[in-house]
Order: C-alpha cells, then sequence, then structure tokens
C-alpha cells in the first residue's frame, strides 16, 4: 500500500530528453548495465536509446512523467502506443534512494489511469530476467504474465505481461 511520500508526490508530464529526467534515466542506465552487463559487446543500457523520444510525447500517443517530491524526481515512468487500444508501459523507474515507499505503484497507477482516459484497453510490458522486484509489483496490480512462472527466467530473457483496463462503463472483460 503506498505509503505518504508516494502519496504526495507531484506528477509531472516530461520527456525522456528532458533535463529534469537525466539524473533517474542515467541511474536506470547505470543498472542496466550493472544488472545485465553486456549482450554482444553492447552494454545492456544500449536498451533505453531503442526507441526515440518521440515515441513517449503525447503527440504520438505516448506519455512521459515523472513523480517529484520537494521538485526533486524521484520516479517516473512511461508508454508508447502501440494501436488504437493498446500501449506499452516502458522505464518504470525509482531512484535507488527512494525505494520501497509506494512510488513505481503510484507511477504504474498513473500511467493505468492516463491510458484508461485515452480510451485504451489494453497495456503491455516487459521486464527483464533479473528484476524480481518488477516481477512481483506487475503480479501483485492484476497484470497477467504471458510467461511460465516457474520456468527459469534467464532461459526466457524478456518476462512479458499483459493487463485490460476496464472500459468506459465498467470492469475489464
Amino acid at each position: 500500500m503506498p505509503n505518504d511520500f508516494a502519496s504526495t508526490a507531484t506528477v509531472v508530464h516530461s520527456s525522456p530528453d528532458d533535463p529534469l529526467a537525466a539524473p533517474l534515466v542515467e541511474e536506470l542506465s547505470r543498472e542496466y548495465d550493472e544488472r545485465y552487463g553486456f549482450n554482444d559487446g553492447i552494454p545492456s543500457s544500449a536498451e533505453l536509446s531503442r526507441y526515440p523520444a518521440e515515441r513517449f510525447h503525447e503527440s504520438t500517443g505516448g506519455v512521459f512523467l515523472l513523480l517529484l517530491v520537494d521538485g526533486t524526481p524521484v520516479a517516473g515512468g512511461a508508454f508508447m502506443r502501440i494501436d488504437d487500444q493498446t500501449v506499452e508501459v516502458k522505464r518504470v523507474w525509482t531512484h535507488s534512494g527512494h525505494r520501497r515507499k509506494g512510488l513505481a505503484r503510484r507511477v504504474m497507477a498513473e500511467l493505468e489511469a492516463e491510458a484508461a482516459a485515452r480510451g485504451v484497453r489494453r497495456i503491455e510490458l516487459t521486464t527483464g530476467a533479473r528484476q524480481p522486484e518488477a516481477v512481483a509489483l506487475y503480479l501483485s496490480l492484476g497484470y497477467r504474465p504471458l510467461f511460465d512462472l516457474d520456468a527459469d527466467y534467464e532461459a526466457i530473457g524478456y518476462l512479458s505481461f499483459e493487463k485490460e483496463l476496464p472500459s468506459a462503463g465498467g470492469s475489464a472483460d
């Protein structure tokens, strides 16, 4: 359950290339490299530049948001449009000094609310095999794993999830 810290954070719509987001993006990049090392000689953090910043702009159906506490970014996340009914959540991140305070849960709630307000019915996301805290978060939020939870996550690689959002008139199908 989110604590007061998470509930009092201010939501700011931003962009992955906004200087305000830079400390979070830089820390995420370092953590990717520490957890996953190199893939075919390329740092794992290269994943963060796989999609241009424009994919997360409102003009292309995306969103990139930050949670600020006292003007400092402490968490963030984004989604990009896949089709008229679907978005893919990316870059959910909490600053290492502010973890276990409900911030990632708040980011996900904000992203889901934004998606629903735009008429999105389905959210997709992936996380890596070495991010058990992310797996636990997504399961606790009702995301359905598209992989065998009892399998070797390293053998799977990218762990995919999905969630149906309620329609404007009520509950999800």
